[in-house]
């Protein structure tokens, strides 16, 4: 089979993380998640730090953000550390795409490899019910917090991606499939995912 890329983007809870890690076992293929924000640090020389604190998470209020954290200051070229490392982030998505199949997870991938020829994106997303019991589950995080902790997520999630991106996040017209793992599944949800792939790539 061909090179081919798939992207996932997805809402928090849904398990987005755990689906991406079975198909690149079934697949045979590298997934990239917060990996991306160690090989953007390495390559770019940064603190990786700086990545996670950005990571899918677009903001204007970039100086008051420095003072509080102590991250430094705006870069002399008048570009602003945050921009920079957005654009290392970037660069590395094109990077790990330019390497072979590989699937990647969030962070704008759907968009930034849009002229990949074989690229295939997904958009994962589950009612409130079921990613709450995985969300408290996973993070022991209380009923009340793990509902507040989904929506902070799904909002910072649409921003960033809707600021960087032309087209909007969850919109199921901008994605090859939009899935309810709720009513699937994860493991029916990767088979769905697989099949589809063996169709369009085979």
């Amino acid at each position: 089979m061909k090179k081919y890329i798939i992207s996932i983007s997805r809402q928090f809870g849904c398990g987005g993380h755990e689906i991406a890690t079975k198909l690149s076992e079934k697949l045979n293929i590298p997934y990239y998640d917060k990996e991306l924000m160690k090989r953007a640090a390495k390559e770019s020389g940064f603190d990786e730090n700086l990545f996670l604190f950005y990571d899918e998470k677009p903001t204007r209020s970039f100086l008051y953000n420095i003072s509080a954290d102590g991250f430094g200051a705006v870069t002399n070229s008048g570009v602003s550390l945050e921009d920079k490392i957005f654009q290392y982030q970037f660069d590395t998505i094109r990077k790990v795409a330019e390497e072979g199949s590989c699937i990647i997870v969030g962070r704008c991938a759907d968009y930034i490899l849009r002229e990949e020829p074989n690229l295939f994106t997904v958009f994962l997303h589950a009612d409130d019910s079921f990613r709450q019991n995985r969300v408290v589950n996973t993070y022991g995080l209380s009923d009340k917090n793990a509902l507040k902790e989904i929506k902070a997520t799904d909002k910072k999630r649409a921003r960033f991606h809707n600021f960087y991106c032309d087209n909007k996040w969850g919109d199921a017209a901008a994605y090859d499939l939009s899935i309810d793992v709720s009513r699937l599944g994860i493991d029916n949800t990767v088979s769905l995912i697989i099949d589809y792939i063996n169709k369009k790539f085979s």
